[in-house]
């Protein structure tokens, strides 16, 4: 089995549980591929790396590979998504960071997960993904994003105006420090720190939410993700923020751009254990009650 691993760097306590992942996947004879930057990273931990494990960098081609592992926080995830594309291969995240809502594997259940991925003790869920076109081109070929795309102000400048179209059809001016829109997926990041609600992973929609709007007579909206959202910006400055994911790029006020569903999807490696409801429960405390019952299923 071919496997590629992608992480970002990790605490020293991390090091012995990341060191048994190697040494599962070596006894399991597994041919490893590790980006560049995460290899450095292991090295400097003086972990072994099984015999015969490779490099990779962002651009090489990962035709061939069956999984990808992430290890870090939903931040790397969001990065390794870009890294797989269209090739869609199944993506399992292992949490070494804080919350981990992406992430279902923590560092103690490695040896379980891994057993799972080679007995085939799991299902694959794939998360729809948004594609942001720009006139000119802002992202270049990593256009795509598994969470959200945000229009934002700079700095400490003022309010921007950010008319929106569905279709083609007016929507609304929003008068706001930004607005966001999400997949489902995103339901549970940006989106709902802004007020949006929370969208179970197979819905087909977008959440358009403002960020600290100055209309009190305005709220999250969800809308088809068949829907082609286009926008015009104005505002005071002559720059304000695109961000997709965790990426963001300054831009005059002049770029024109609209979302679409992407026409390929992120792949998400579910082990039996876990389901989306059961991580909303434990990692987001949602519905925590005392007069609910203690021990929730799974």
């Amino acid at each position: 089995m071919k496997i590629a691993i992608l992480g970002k760097p990790f605490d020293e306590s991390v090091g012995p549980h990341l060191q048994v992942l190697l040494d599962e996947l070596a006894a399991r004879g597994a041919e490893l591929l590790v980006v560049e930057s995460f290899r450095a990273c292991l090295d400097a931990a003086r972990l072994r790396l099984p015999t015969g494990t490779d490099s990779f960098q962002r651009g090489d081609s990962l035709r061939g590979v069956q999984f990808v592992l992430s290890i870090g926080g939903d931040g790397t995830l969001l990065d390794t998504v870009t890294y797989v594309g269209a090739l869609q291969i199944p993506i399992l995240g292992i949490n070494t960071g804080r919350l981990g809502f992406l992430a279902p594997v923590n560092p103690e259940q490695i040896p379980l997960a891994v057993d799972a991925l080679f007995k085939g003790h799991f299902t694959l869920e794939d998360r729809s993904l948004l594609r942001v076109e720009t006139d000119p081109d802002v992202f270049g070929a990593l256009n795509f994003g598994l969470n959200e795309f945000s229009i934002l102000k700079r700095d400490t400048s003022s309010m921007i105006v950010v008319h929106t179209y569905i279709d083609g059809e007016y929507l609304n001016s929003y008068w706001a420090d930004g607005l966001v829109v999400s997949t489902p997926t995103g339901s549970t990041g940006y989106s709902l720190s802004c007020g949006g609600p929370v969208m179970l992973p197979q819905t087909n929609n977008f959440i358009i939410s403002p960020v600290c709007p100055h209309n009190l007579n305005v709220r999250p909206l969800v809308v088809s993700d068949q829907s082609v959202i286009s926008f015009e910006i104005e505002g005071r400055a002559t720059s304000y923020l695109l961000a997709l994911d965790s990426r963001s790029v300054p831009v005059e006020a002049t770029v024109q751009m609209a979302v679409r569903r992407e026409t390929f999807c992120a792949r998400l490696v579910k082990l039996n254990q876990a389901n989306f409801l059961s991580t909303l429960r434990n990692k987001l405390n949602w519905g925590l009650d005392r007069r609910n019952p203690v021990a929730l299923p799974g």
